[in-house]
């Protein structure tokens, strides 16, 4: 059975199995739940694997579920690197990879371990054609699950939760649900003619332009008020000056631009959240 629509073969396969790892999208999730262990200041190289990879196989039946949906049985994308049965193959091997780390994180670490990450799973599977077309859930899909990459990396570690890692966890949710809305905007028009209800498609470009941003300023205020309280370290704040003002200039670019900006930002944003946690500099 062909999996690549390119061709068959050793060679045409791996190039269509690699094509569904898309690192500018993989990476946050994965840095998160590297993240959320080192918020617990304690660690296991082994239960972080398995948490690290369980959430790497999520993201991955993300894509390939997308990529069957958008192409395969909308007809909206032009091409695709995978056949049908190629994606329902990947699709299958996701989710074995998937509950293969769950179960080695119930019986290393315990069944919330096991419970906490199951979720990230539904979110990926279930991203399209369910969740993709409500403005709610397109938009905070996503960063509902780097949310939870954070609690589950926690968890795992520590076998609890804490104030610092919800915390960590509600910040990310609001800011790159403000990312996400931009995101979405580069396809208005497009979505306005398949009745995809996008935030931007149900308020209209201006109006979800200054939802966006009201949002990751919600969340860069929650920075600083967490840092005030104590909830996060100090040098937290530097974190959001630097997002601030990526924010800023992205604000006066196109949908596009700004996104290419703000995805970045929010890379510097998490790299500086774990130094900030790790070496707590002004601890």
């Amino acid at each position: 059975m062909s999996i690549s629509r390119r061709g068959s073969g050793v060679a045409p396969a791996t190039r269509a199995v690699t094509s569904q790892v898309h690192p500018v999208f993989m990476l946050p999730p994965i840095a998160a739940s590297w993240f959320g262990s080192m918020l617990a200041q304690q660690f296991s190289l082994v239960t972080g694997a398995l948490h690290v990879t369980a959430i790497f196989a999520a993201v991955y039946t993300a894509h390939v579920k997308d990529g069957y949906v958008d192409f395969h049985v909308r007809g909206e994308d032009d091409d695709h690197p995978l056949t049908a049965k190629g994606c329902k193959l990947l699709l299958a091997a996701a989710t074995a990879l998937f509950f293969a780390c769950l179960a080695g994180l119930w019986a290393v670490v315990g069944l919330g371990a096991a419970l906490v990450t199951l979720p990230t799973w539904f979110v990926g599977y279930f991203h399209a054609p369910q969740l993709d077309t409500n403005p709610v859930t397109a938009t905070s899909g996503y960063p509902f699950g780097i949310a939870l990459a954070i609690l589950g990396g926690y968890y795992v570690q520590t076998r609890t939760f804490a104030p610092v890692s919800a915390a960590f966890a509600l910040v990310f949710l609001v800011l790159l649900s403000g990312v996400k809305v931009v995101d979405d905007a580069q396809d208005y028009e497009y979505d306005r003619t398949i009745s995809k209800r996008t935030v931007a498609v149900v308020l209209g470009r201006e109006r979800a332009r200054t939802t966006a941003f009201a949002l990751m300023v919600l969340a860069l205020l929650g920075v600083l008020g967490f840092a005030v309280a104590r909830v996060f370290p100090p040098s937290t704040v530097l974190a959001a000056v630097a997002f601030a003002v990526v924010a800023g200039i992205a604000y006066r670019t196109g949908p596009e631009l700004a996104t290419m900006l703000l995805i970045r930002g929010s890379y510097v944003f998490l790299a500086l959240l774990l130094a900030a946690v790790w070496f707590r500099p002004l601890s």
